[in-house]
Order: structure tokens, then C-alpha cells, then sequence
């Protein structure tokens, strides 16, 4: 059904108005008369209550002339049509009609077919702005609707590297990116294919979990998701670079859970923070290759990349070396027959591939660069490898058994180096966690947390450094460190047991005993006549 386009007559003589309401056909022509106005200011103060489409106006009014009416009229309703009539043929009168694109300008006595012809005029131009209008919603809405694939898509792109040059802020304009700032991590929800629960297939998985992850992080962390190469991504923003280690937390406790509520085996790799939205790939490559670190550190858990390699960071943005990549991943993280099998297929490939000797010597001493930038990369200096002069000066003239052998040793030299560095970085932090304790075990709200906020890690990345390193739990060691104490106090001292608990982080007596009991397998005053303290 076509819409009635509503008119406000305004005109100081009660004749005019009763005459064009008697002579026109308004609903024939589309229209329908929702008011009239002897006056300027009472035309616009029934067209500030009412928004007709369309305003007839004489010129000459008293308290508010039809010029002042018009001009306040497009002032507050731009999109309202104007005729203006008046006995008056004036040329200045036309001149400022003109500059107030008023729709027309009839002369009185009005001719009421000039009148109809004019309003069938305005009735196709409404009629066609109003079509304009809705197409124009319906793609706004659509392109509303589409808002979150487009996002999705525009991250995609940025993990791709697909924006070309100088087009990202046109990007983040018409996708409605948010702020991102002041910092942005990628996470990656890695699902392992090989434990798919019965039932579910692996794209059903990953959307539940994306739906699980999105339930418990998005609030918190302003977060986007989106689903690239079978992995649930999300893009966290964070305020400071400490909110890291929380956002690995958590993002740990989602894959335990997921564990336990969804079937899934879930990693979570978490990348490095970065400060602009141009920087993305790079916290997606870094929490990429955080997720293949599970083969160290276990799967069902958060791995920050920042954590288990922060020496291996830019690395791991550049590291795209073809043929070499494989190699140098076997190198960080595989056994030493993975690096064998591996040097194995590169200089199988590199045999296959070269066209030419002089090809093969180049492909040759980019392959040994990228070794050498990767040892670098991880903080072994090629100035402390002896052989890294002969390996560039020599390695083109060997032969491919010698080349393989040599090449073999080198990684596994690497290999070797990389796991002390690992183990020097590990001991490192259990050494400082039990210093800590040695100097805050009496503090009663010492806890993994707040070790954990002293030494800058995460709950999930320290508490699996601690028990490889020490063979159980930092709760564990904490208790019995606090046990230690309390026994050599009640055999040095004549402190009550409820002083020696206060003494040793315990501030509620019964469950000091409780702990005591359990740990030496009898109370506190029992220890101490067993071993000839004071009861």
C-alpha cells in the first residue's frame, strides 16, 4: 500500500486554507492535510509535533513571515519539502526561495490544477526518495549483518599479509575495526584432530570450541574470534604488558576444562603483545609456533611463546626458509633422529632442485645463513661455533655425504646447545621461586600467584618448569619448606605451636597442626617430645 505523504497548510487567510482543502484531491494525489497554521510561529510549532513530509506556506504572515518559517523549517528538518505561495510576484522573493531549495513557487490566487500538477510532481520525487531511502537501509543492514565476516575476513588478510600498502586505514575504516590498543595478543586454540570425541566431526569441534572460549574471554578481554585453518583464533587486547601472564592463565584453564567439558585436547598458544594492529602477524606467527611447542610441553595447556622461546621471537616471524624450515624446526624442538631424517630430505631436495652447479652453491650458503640466523635467533652466537669459518668457506666444495654428515653434526650441536639453554632458563626460575620462599615462607597470602607475579610468568608455564625441575608441585615444595621450618623452630625454641605456625606463613593453629600431621605423621607436640624438644 502506497503511503500518504502528510501536508501542513499555513496561510493568515481562513479562505485560502478552506478553498485548497475543498478544490484538491489529496488522497487521490497520495497526500493527506495533518494540520493548518494561520501563522509562522504556530506552523512551526505543529511541525516540530508532527513532521509533515510537506510544508505550504504563504510569504506574507503576521509574528513569523513564510521566509523566516522556511528558513527555520530547513534548518531543523533538512529533508522537508517546501511550497511556497504568495500574492506577491517578487523577484526577490523567487531569488531567496531559490536559495532555500524550496521545492516551488506558485503565485496566488492559487490555480488549483497548477496546484495538482505541482503535487504530482512531489508525490514521484517522495516517492522516489523514499526508495532510495529503503535500499539504502536495507544495504546498511545487510552490511551490518555482514560486519563480523567482513572482520573475520580482514584478519584473515592480515595473517596472510593480503593488505596491500597504504590500504590499512581504509580497512579499518569501512570493516568498523575496534581499538585494539594499547595492546593486541593472538591466541590460537589449536583442537587435536587424532581426539575427536565420538560423534562430533572436527569443524563441529572447533566451533564449540570458539563458543566456549568466546563465552569466558570476550568481556574480559575485549576479544574477536574468527576460524583460520581448522583453529579457533582470537585477538585480546590487554592494557599493559603484566596482563600477559593472566591472559595465559586463563586462557590455560579453558584448555583443561575443554578437556573435561567438550572431549577436546586443546593448546592454546599464546603470541607476543604487540602496539599496532599492523603488527598482528606477527603475534599470530608467534602464537602459531607457541603451539607447536606441545611436543615439549604437553597438549591441554596455554603455551606463551614469550615463555618457552622468548630468544626465538623474531625469529619465529621470519622463519619461512622453504626446504630449511622443517630442519630448523626439528633442530628447537625435535629428537636427534628427527634432525637426522630432516638434514637427510634437505640435502636430498637440494640435490633434486639445483639446475645448475652455480645454483646449488647459492641455495647451498642460503641454507647455511639461515642456520647460523637461527642460532643467532636463539642466542648462540655463531662466534662461539669454531667450524661456522669452514662451513661457509668449505661447504660447497663437499661432497653430499659429507655434506649431510657435517650438516647433521652442526644440528645436533644446536640441538644440544638450545636444550641447555632451556634448562639453564628453567633452573633459572625454580632457583629464584625457592629463593623467594626462603626469604617470604612466614607471609601467610604467599602463594603460586604471587610467586608468579615476582618472577613475571605464568601460573600454567612456571608450574611445569617447577615439577620437571624439582619432580613435584611449587604448593608441595612451599608446605614442605614451611614444615622444614616449623620443626627446627620447635627444636630451637620454646615458642608456642600456634607462635612457630604464625612464624611459618600459618595463621589459623588447627590447621598449622593439621598440615604438621600430616606431613611428619604426628602433632606438633609429638614432634617435638619424639625428637626431645619442649612440650
Amino acid at each position: 500500500m502506497d503511503k500518504k505523504y502528510t501536508v501542513l497548510l499555513v496561510d493568515d487567510e481562513e479562505d485560502v486554507i478552506r478553498v485548497m482543502q475543498k478544490k484538491i484531491d489529496w488522497e487521490a494525489l497520495g497526500f493527506s492535510v495533518i494540520g493548518y497554521a494561520h501563522d509562522g510561529m504556530k506552523a512551526l510549532e505543529i511541525a516540530e509535533e508532527t513532521f509533515p513530509d510537506v510544508v505550504m506556506t504563504d510569504i506574507k504572515m503576521p509574528y513569523m513571515d513564510g521566509m523566516e518559517l522556511c528558513r527555520r523549517l530547513k534548518k531543523e528538518f533538512p529533508d522537508q519539502k517546501i511550497i511556497l505561495f504568495t500574492g506577491f510576484d517578487e523577484f526577490e522573493y523567487a531569488k531567496e526561495a531559490i536559495h532555500l531549495e524550496i521545492e516551488e513557487y506558485i503565485l496566488k490566487p492559487i490555480n488549483s490544477i497548477e496546484l495538482t500538477d505541482t503535487l504530482k510532481k512531489l508525490k514521484e520525487t517522495l516517492d522516489k526518495e523514499r526508495l532510495e531511502k529503503q535500499n539504502v537501509e536495507k544495504l546498511q543492514a545487510y552490511y551490518s549483518s555482514s560486519l563480523p565476516l567482513l572482520q573475520q575476513n580482514f584478519y584473515t588478510m592480515l595473517i596472510e599479509d593480503r593488505i596491500p600498502e597504504g590500504e590499512l586505514p581504509r580497512y579499518l575504516q569501512e570493516y568498523q575495526i575496534p581499538d585494539l590498543g594499547p595492546l593486541t595478543v593472538c591466541v590460537i586454540f589449536h583442537a587435536s584432530k587424532n581426539h575427536v570425541p565420538e560423534g562430533i566431526s572436527p569443524a563441529m569441534l572447533t566451533v564449540s570450541v570458539q563458543q566456549y572460549a568466546d563465552e569466558r574471554l570476550r568481556e574480559k578481554y575485549r576479544a574477536s574470534f574468527l576460524s583460520y585453518l581448522g583453529d579457533t583464533v582470537m585477538i585480546a587486547c590487554l592494557e599493559n604488558e603484566e596482563a600477559v601472564s593472566d591472559l595465559t592463565d586463563d586462557c590455560n584453564r579453558i584448555s583443561r576444562s575443554a578437556g573435561r567439558l567438550l572431549g577436546a585436547v586443546l593448546t592454546a598458544g599464546i603470541g607476543t603483545a604487540v602496539k599496532s594492529v599492523e603488527d598482528f602477524r606477527q603475534s599470530y606467527n608467534g602464537a602459531r609456533e607457541a603451539v607447536s611447542y606441545r611436543v615439549l610441553y604437553g597438549t591441554g595447556r596455554a603455551i606463551n611463546i614469550h615463555e618457552v622461546a622468548p630468544t626465538e621471537r623474531v625469529y619465529a616471524d621470519t622463519t619461512n626458509e622453504g626446504a630449511l624450515h622443517p630442519l630448523l624446526k626439528q633442530i628447537r624442538m625435535g629428537t636427534e633422529e628427527d634432525v637426522r631424517e630432516e638434514v637427510h630430505s634437505f640435502v636430498l631436495s637440494l640435490k633434486n632442485h639445483s639446475s645448475s652447479l652455480r645454483e646449488y652453491k647459492i641455495t647451498l650458503m642460503e641454507a647455511v645463513s639461515g642456520i647460523y640466523r637461527f642460532a643467532s635467533s636463539n642466542g648462540l652466537s655463531p662466534d662461539e661455533d669454531d667450524e661456522s669459518e669452514e662451513f661457509y668457506r668449505m661447504a660447497s666444495d663437499w661432497d653430499l655425504q659429507t655434506l649431510e654428515t657435517r650438516l647433521t653434526e652442526l644440528g645436533l650441536t644446536f640441538q644440544r646447545k638450545i636444550s641447555q639453554v632451556r634448562s639453564s632458563s628453567f633452573r633459572s626460575y625454580v632457583e629464584n621461586a625457592m629463593e623467594y620462599v626462603k626469604e617470604h615462607f612466614s607471609e601467610p597470602d604467599l602463594s603460586l600467584d604471587t610467586v608468579c607475579t615476582a618472577l613475571g610468568v605464568s601460573e600454567s608455564y612456571f608450574s611445569s618448569i617447577f615439577k620437571k625441575e624439582t619432580g613435584k608441585s611449587f604448593i608441595s615444595y612451599l608446605t614442605e619448606y614451611r614444615m622444614e621450618q616449623a620443626a627446627r623452630l620447635m627444636l630451637l625454641t620454646d615458642d608456642k605451636n600456634y607462635v612457630i605456625g604464625e612464624r611459618v606463613g600459618y595463621s589459623d593453629a588447627n590447621y598449622f597442626s593439621y598440615v604438621f600431621k600430616k606431613h611428619f605423621g604426628m602433632s606438633p607436640s609429638g614432634y617435638r617430645k619424639a625428637h626431645g624438644g619442649e612440650a
